[in-house]
C-alpha cells in the first residue's frame, strides 16, 4: 500500500514540477517581444505542458 502512495506522490511531484516550467515558458512569451524568443518559449511551454499530463499518467497506475 505505502509503495502506491509513492508512486502517485512522485507523479503528482513531477507534473507540478513540469507544470510550473510550462507557466514560466508562457511568461517568457509574455515578456519576449522579440519573435525568436517568444516561438522558444512558446516551445518549452509546449513540451513541459506535455510533460506534466504525460507524467501524471505514467506515475498514475
Amino acid at each position: 500500500m505505502a509503495t502506491e502512495t509513492a508512486e502517485s506522490d512522485m507523479g503528482l511531484g513531477t507534473g507540478v514540477l513540469f507544470s510550473l516550467l510550462a507557466g514560466l515558458g508562457a511568461l517568457g512569451m509574455f515578456v519576449g517581444a522579440p519573435e525568436d524568443l517568444s516561438a522558444w518559449a512558446f516551445g518549452a511551454a509546449m513540451l513541459f505542458g506535455s510533460l506534466a499530463v504525460v507524467a501524471i499518467h505514467v506515475y498514475d497506475g
